[in-house]
């Protein structure tokens, strides 16, 4: 490898697949645009590692690391992706083609055709709900689709399991729409089951935590840095719920090696424009669907449907048919408004 083709250092989370995007850049007139001089061999990718109100701040290496601050209004970025500054250290100007990404779709009004990636070039994406708290079979089936779909891999964290006499119940309960998913169960404050999470940092990988307020992800951060990183609170006695104790995504670095990135709390998970993520994520019902009789088959009163046999056998919550039906409808009235979005910039230019 040539010095132009060094990057950026692996221990940064630099990967063989990003290496051939910044190849490719390279070669565009637009690299030759970023240096001050026209040469491509003096640009440099650096990682957002935070994102606050228009400014982002970029990182070049791991240990005592070089950090810049600038803004990014007009570029879409994220925590975690990979950026050229331009020439006058000012601004992000290019961002990376991503190699993973966690995406939803806006949740502010004014913006809901619009998409809102929590986190970039992300290896493992953690779904973390709490063993203190009722199971949400829904919310995991809809992390799920989006977690497929973001291109890591997605492994369920059940914290708190030092607050529970027995996690087993809250465990099964979850596995059972997991389908095919790691469910670990852990104790920020124990440190239990927290080296099944370090391990999974190994090869320098960026993971990405992402859950509702109050299920104990900052306690979780904390445990694995060794530090208060995050700040923590406690969450109500009546249903469990917490507040937004982290404020900003951040990526932070893991001791020893990896990453990880934090997000506040998430409420709400609309889904954006899915690619295979319903399908992994109900993996069992569609395999259910390829043995009905008729190609067809509406699962619902046709003779010969597997679903519906499985329904009535007692091995299918029937509960799981109807939120993948919920979860196809809103990717659809999404999709059309979408095409809703575009005829009306069509319009407009």
């Amino acid at each position: 490898m040539t010095d132009r083709a060094l990057a950026a250092k692996p221990d940064l989370g630099w990967t063989a697949g990003l290496q051939a995007v910044w190849e490719t850049y390279l070669a565009s007139p637009e690299a030759a645009d970023s240096s001050p001089d026209s040469s491509p061999d003096l640009v440099r990718p650096g990682r957002v590692s935070r994102l606050d109100r228009g400014w982002s701040t970029v990182i070049f290496g791991r240990d005592h690391p070089e950090m810049i601050r600038v803004r990014n209004i007009g570029a879409d970025v994220a925590v975690g992706d990979w950026v050229v500054i331009s020439p006058d250290g000012e601004r992000v100007q290019h961002v990376l083609d991503r190699q993973s990404a966690f995406v939803r779709r806006a949740s502010f009004e004014g913006a809901r055709a619009q998409s809102h990636t929590i986190a970039a070039n992300i290896d493992v994406v953690f779904l973390v709900h709490s063993c203190g708290s009722p199971p949400n079979q829904r919310r995991l089936e809809r992390e799920l689709v989006l977690a497929f779909d973001s291109g890591a891999k997605p492994v369920v964290v059940l914290t708190k399991a030092d607050l529970v006499e027995d996690t087993g119940p809250v465990c099964d309960e979850l596995s059972q729409v997991a389908v095919g998913v790691p469910v670990l169960v852990v104790s920020g404050i124990s440190g239990a089951g927290m080296g099944e999470i370090t391990e999974m940092a190994l090869g320098h990988r960026t993971m990405a935590f992402l859950g509702a307020s109050g299920v104990g992800k900052s306690t979780l951060v904390n445990a694995l840095t060794g530090r208060a990183t995050q700040a923590t609170a406690a969450v109500r006695e009546g249903d469990q719920r917490g507040r937004h104790t982290t404020v900003a995504s951040e990526l932070i670095p893991i001791p020893g090696e990896g990453w990880m990135i934090d997000t506040p709390g998430v409420r709400a998970l609309s889904l954006w424009l899915s690619g295979r993520g319903i399908e992994d994520a109900f993996a069992d019902l569609f395999e259910l669907m390829d043995h009905c009789r008729f190609r067809d088959c509406k699962h619902d009163q046709e003779p010969g449907c597997a679903v519906q046999a499985s329904i009535e056998a007692g091995t299918l919550d029937p509960a799981r048919l109807l939120s993948l039906e919920r979860l196809v409808a809103e990717e659809a009235a999404l999709e059309e408004e979408q095409r809703e979005w575009e005829r009306r910039g069509d319009r407009r230019r």
